[in-house]
């Protein structure tokens, strides 16, 4: 990621990893990164908990899993969780969200569809954020979910630095002019490198974090 000059309200917020269990996901992230994660909480409307990693001042990775004490939602849960085949011994990183001081203005202007904006909670955390009314992941993963924090604070200012910083993001796509497009559209542009992928190849996104361990490639 390429720091550059945009209109200030959008921002990269955070990296989205899912895992079949948060347990099973969090043993891995723990023994790539030589760091423990940060409880999170339950996400009621949605059915879904997370365990949280800061990679930063207001930049954060999100480990993310269906909720298997927790009631089916009433609607197709966000980031495609409810359609995603996920490896059994790994958590993969599918997505990624940026921050805005004016989301119905900012999902109004994005040439991707970003679904419709929602009122969410986790303990003292009050935020609106987009979420497509079927979970399909804008983009496949590589155009981001915007997210509007309703507190006067960010979840990084809770998190104890773990010495852990994001050193690069990239995606590859079939129809990268398009990607690169909708991320102009939402002056994300020099955010995220997009490459076209290799033939018959899927979308992908792809980070590489500098860790105490090391840089670990995150797919």
């Amino acid at each position: 990621m390429s720091v550059s000059k945009r209109k200030p309200g959008v921002e990269p917020d955070h990296l989205i990893l899912a895992a079949r269990d948060l347990d099973s996901g969090s043993g891995w992230l723990e023994e790539h990164f030589g760091v423990v994660l940060a409880a999170g909480g339950k996400h009621v409307r949605m059915g879904t908990h997370n365990r949280l990693l800061g990679l930063g001042e207001n930049f954060y990775l999100e480990l993310i899993a269906i909720d298997p004490q927790a009631p089916p939602p009433d609607r197709p849960r966000w980031f495609c969780l409810d359609q995603l085949v996920l490896p059994a011994d790994r958590p993969r990183l599918i997505h990624w969200v940026a921050r805005s001081a004016d989301i119905q203005s900012d999902a109004a202007g994005s040439t991707e569809p970003l679904g419709e904006i929602l009122s969410m909670e986790r303990g003292d955390y009050r935020w609106r954020i987009s979420v497509p009314a079927d979970g399909h992941l804008p983009g496949d993963g590589l155009v981001p979910t915007l997210i509007q924090w309703e507190v006067p604070f960010h979840p990084t200012e809770r998190l104890s630095d773990k010495g852990c910083r994001l050193m690069k993001l990239e995606g590859f796509h079939p129809q990268p002019a398009y990607i690169r497009a909708a991320l102009a559209s939402l002056d994300l542009g020099s955010r995220l490198d997009v490459h076209p992928c290799a033939d018959g190849e899927p979308a992908q996104l792809v980070a590489y974090i500098r860790t105490p361990r090391g840089l670990v490639e995150l797919d």
